[in-house]
């Protein structure tokens, strides 16, 4: 789909399933984009992904969006809330960012003061291959790219309906593992802050749909990215290439092991 199809989408909460990237192996994310996923994320925060990565990255999901199934768009999760790493992500290709670590309503207006080109933001006008697919009138650019602020910590979901109610932004998107850090987890996915987790999430989607935006969430597998969308998150991502990776060669040797013992 175009840039503008998945802003348009996106803004409409409809249901989209995305993919995580965090390998710079772009052979394997135009492999992933190809499947039928709705957008592919490529993490310049925690992922192993240079700025060099992040435009072979986004080529390959474009090369991989032209064959097979594939109608994903590229996003990125940016390192940072400010506005040359924003910049940089857009400026490669990138439909759109997720910002991580947002505290406040003022965190977003600066993410989207950094997405966006005056008189609504600050950023500098050099598109570059973000040309290709968003026209390089800033009005229409501004009206395609797509801003999502994760809530992962204590201030961002203390303040989430402020957050929420931020003119500019498309949606919140969860980091679980952080998110469960901040509520007191001794570990991700630790089973004694299940309760309050879950309350949490569920406020989360709610104050996102009162506010008629996005509400979108990582997830660990296929299964559980069915149950938030069923929960009423209207977008969610899958798991990542390195743990995908990691879990079919751990299964393929156990079977091997298996039918060969020693």
């Amino acid at each position: 789909m175009t840039a503008r199809e998945f802003a348009n989408r996106i803004r409409s909460r409809e249901t989209l399933v995305g993919y995580w990237v965090t390998l710079d192996a772009p052979p394997a994310t135009e492999r992933i984009a190809r499947l039928g996923y709705d957008y592919v994320v490529l993490d310049g925060q925690h992922g192993l992904i240079s700025t060099t990565g992040l435009l072979h990255g986004l080529m390959a999901i474009d090369a991989g969006s032209a064959i097979g199934s594939g109608t994903a768009v590229g996003l990125v999760r940016v390192e940072a809330n400010d506005p040359t790493p924003i910049g940089r992500a857009l400026d490669t290709g990138a439909a759109g960012v997720i910002v991580p670590l947002i505290d406040t309503a003022d965190d977003v207006a600066r993410a989207v003061r950094a997405a966006k080109y005056p008189p609504i933001g600050v950023r500098s006008f050099g598109p570059l291959r973000a040309s290709l697919r968003i026209d390089q009138v800033p009005a229409e650019a501004n009206a395609t790219t797509v801003v999502l602020a994760m809530i992962e910590t204590p201030l961002g979901l203390k303040n989430v309906a402020e957050i929420c109610a931020t003119p500019g932004l498309d949606g919140v998107y969860v980091g679980p593992s952080d998110l469960g850090l901040s509520l007191g987890a001794r570990f991700p996915g630790d089973p004694e802050i299940e309760g309050p987790f879950e309350e949490a999430l569920e406020l989360i989607a709610r104050t996102a749909a009162d506010a008629g935006i996005a509400a979108g969430i990582h997830t660990f597998d296929g299964e559980s990215a069915r149950a938030r969308l069923a929960q009423g998150y209207t977008f969610a991502t899958v798991s990542s290439d390195l743990s995908h990776l990691e879990a079919a060669a751990a299964a393929h040797l156990d079977t091997a092991r298996g039918t060969y013992p020693g």
